[in-house]
């Protein structure tokens, strides 16, 4: 018996040790790889001609005899790292160029100089010091945010710790003064998430996994439902559904939306099939009924996070149909996320869906906006205000907290164009 569980605990601890290592061991993203450096100088060009100036400042070339490399710099886990590459690839691959790739981070040897003499090296370590650039590890950031569950955010230099740095802050900012003034009242629950392509970061995440009311956002998903079925052969896209996807997307149309999710299978089949299929995605979502004929849709459910989740496998293509619904959901129509701003370009791209209740107000959408450079900038916006209890004055009500998501949205732009440089002078 002793000697089982010698064995037992000798187990334990191998265990322990190879989760230990795991979750030290950090990841870069890779962009090229070429014997000779003039090729990964003149890529790098490409690259940060398209990525724009905040990746830029951390692509670096790197030395791993007999090759060189094109590294953007993160030393960070595994997971973040294969999401950045997922989303620059979809940017270089739009332009010609080649897929990115996360690699195990090192001591790279970076390569300075841009004349063809022997460069010089010195290793990341040097660079991150000497640039007061900070590597925090995952641990160590974790304690330094308030909500254990937010997804870590972008490590930055110190020269750049200006307003767009502390976009979350400034969000969660003006919200307390809504709240202070009673604008936002006690039985109200709002939940914002941002996620910026161009740098693969999310940038606010406040109440982000909180399970809220779908109202009509959770619309997109039932369209996901429908044309899961119609990737798998067993439904048609045809011009009766093609009308009625039209209507629920654009119209927020509540007859067309039931048809759709009645030709799916109905709201528990439809809610298995979004969980079964793509558990990581809808960890929060919940959808029990179809849409009353009043509009009074309060028990479906999802988080914002869910919302996030989506938009971001809906621009990167990871979903079926997904150029179909980014188009149903950029036909003109209804949008609190863009119209009624006051910073936003009027050249902006919108691909959105809105939520209505006497007890919520949302939107979810992305944004493609387009610099001073004119390089377009997409991001996700999620915003959702929650009432505990019907509003009396359904009108106001809602006007009032879409103007709401409409001032964050101006102050999630803001920064943004602060951090891409996204303004002429």
């Amino acid at each position: 018996m002793t000697r089982i569980i010698h064995v037992f605990l000798l187990l334990f601890c191998l265990t322990s040790l190879d989760s230990t290592w795991a979750a030290t061991v950090r990841y870069d993203v890779a962009y090229l790889w070429d014997e000779k450096v003039e090729t990964v100088q003149s890529y790098r060009k490409k690259v940060a001609n398209i990525l724009g100036p905040t990746v830029e400042k951390k692509l670096k070339i790197v030395n791993k005899a007999p090759l060189y490399g094109l590294i953007y710099y993160r030393n960070r886990d595994k997971q973040g790292a294969e999401r950045v590459a997922r989303s620059h690839t979809k940017l270089l691959q739009s332009k010609g160029l080649k897929a990115a790739t996360a690699v195990r981070s090192k001591q790279w040897k970076i390569v300075t100089g841009k004349s063809r003499k022997p460069v010089k090296t010195e290793s990341v370590k040097t660079i991150s010091k000497s640039r007061q650039t900070i590597t925090r590890p995952e641990k160590e950031v974790a304690k330094s945010k308030q909500t254990a569950t937010r997804p870590t955010k972008t490590t930055t230099t110190a020269k750049h710790k200006s307003r767009n740095q502390n976009l979350e802050a400034e969000v969660e900012k003006y919200i307390k003064s809504l709240r202070r003034k009673g604008a936002i009242s006690s039985d109200e629950r709002t939940a914002w998430s941002v996620y910026d392509f161009t740098s693969g970061e999310k940038l606010v995440a406040i109440n982000e996994d909180s399970s809220l009311q779908g109202a009509s956002l959770v619309k997109t998903f039932f369209a996901l439902a429908y044309f899961h079925k119609v990737k798998k052969g067993k439904l048609k896209y045809g011009s009766s559904a093609k009308k009625h996807m039209r209507r629920m997307i654009q119209r927020s149309n509540n007859h067309s939306a039931n048809w759709v999710l009645r030709q799916a299978g109905g709201p528990a089949a439809v809610n298995r099939l979004l969980k079964r299929n793509y558990p990581k995605m809808f960890k929060n979502t919940r959808i029990v009924e179809y849409i009353p004929a009043n509009g009074r849709t309060y028990r479906n459910k999802a988080s914002a996070h869910d919302y996030s989740r989506f938009l971001y496998a809906l621009w990167n293509d990871s979903l079926p149909y997904s150029s179909e619904m980014r188009r149903l959901m950029q036909l003109p129509g209804r949008d609190r996320l863009y119209t009624g701003t006051r910073e936003i370009p009027k050249s902006t791209k919108v691909y959105n869906k809105t939520g209505s209740t006497a007890q919520l107000c949302g939107d979810i959408g992305i944004l493609v906006v387009k610099g001073s450079d004119g390089k377009r900038y997409p991001y996700t916006i999620v915003g959702v205000i929650e009432k505990r209890k019907r509003a009396r004055h359904y009108g106001s009500w809602i006007r009032s907290r879409g103007n709401v998501i409409r001032k964050v949205s101006d102050i999630v732009y803001k920064g943004i164009s602060q951090q891409h440089h996204l303004r002429a002078g």
